[in-house]
């Protein structure tokens, strides 16, 4: 049976981003190659990376291996904690291309606002990827682990929306405040460990849902993300896991079955990561 092809939605800019992609959070950079070739095999077109973890020379080396022309493949990379400053992230988006071998990004992120550090001006930083877009190097813009308060802040004090909200959604945290601006803004909701770093597939509302329908708890999952509207790139270093999580377009959940994962929502107590308002990790 053919899989279906991942449907593209229009960002606020006019690009097309593809729905689901592929992650490379937390893969060692001597299994990153490999695992975005699998990736690229199996039909994913969208790889997400970030200059903090370290795997973008790897990431751009599987996309050239591939065989792909550079346009079929939409990569995204968020700017490192360490270089906010703006001719800091000026070095940094260089850098990032460098390591890529690109000659521009299909979308580029802040990684996260540090509200704390920089005397809380992630103003200055986003004006910046501004330039990036203005001339060419970034196709699209946006933000990473942004609350509505720092989205409203932008929204005063800058000219340019961000294409994305990259932010922790899964069922246990549903991170409705946040995706409902982003709708009303048209700015597209990315979900990241939209498995709660698999908690939720050993959940039994998930797990009789499966049954159910046929699925593996992780394609329920990363269905219930696409039908809500909202971008997810799951990652998986094993190769069935990554062909069963691209499987996800040829089947539907009705509404109730919906209903019935969003309940699983617990709220701030069901996030997994750290606290966008208060974190302020820089590498060393």
């Amino acid at each position: 049976m053919a899989v279906k092809p991942v449907p593209k939605i229009a960002l606020n800019d006019g690009n097309l981003i593809p729905q689901l992609g592929f992650g490379v959070f937390q893969i060692e950079p001597k299994d990153t190659a490999q695992a975005v070739g699998k990736a690229l095999e199996v039909g994913y077109r969208h790889v997400d990376t970030a200059e903090m973890y370290g795997n973008e020379a790897e990431v751009g080396q599987a996309i050239r291996a591939s065989g792909l022309d550079r346009d079929e493949v939409f990569v995204t990379s968020k700017l490192s904690n360490g270089f906010h400053r703006p001719d800091d992230a000026r070095t940094a988006f260089e850098s990032t291309l460098r390591a890529l071998q690109f000659d521009y990004l299909d979308l580029f992120l802040i990684h996260w606002p540090l509200p704390t550090l920089y005397d809380g001006d992630f103003v200055s930083t986003w004006k910046v990827l501004k330039e990036f877009q203005q001339d060419g190097r970034a196709r699209s813009i946006g933000v990473s682990n942004f609350q509505v308060p720092h989205l409203e802040r932008l929204a005063a004090e800058a000219e340019v929306t961000p294409a994305v909200n990259q932010v922790e959604v899964h069922p246990y945290f549903g991170n409705e405040e946040v995706r409902a601006y982003g709708a009303t803004h048209n700015i597209l909701t990315e979900a990241w460990s939209p498995i709660a770093q698999g908690r939720v597939l050993d959940d039994p509302t998930v797990i009789d849902i499966a049954d159910e329908v046929g699925r593996t708890p992780a394609q329920v999952v990363l269905r219930w993300h696409v039908q809500r509207g909202d971008i997810v790139f799951p990652k998986s270093t094993t190769p069935k896991r990554v062909e069963e999580n691209f499987q996800i377009f040829d089947f539907d959940l009705d509404e109730a079955t919906m209903d019935r994962i969003n309940c699983l929502d617990r709220g701030e107590a069901g996030r997994q990561g750290p606290d966008p308002d208060t974190f302020d990790y820089v590498p060393s």
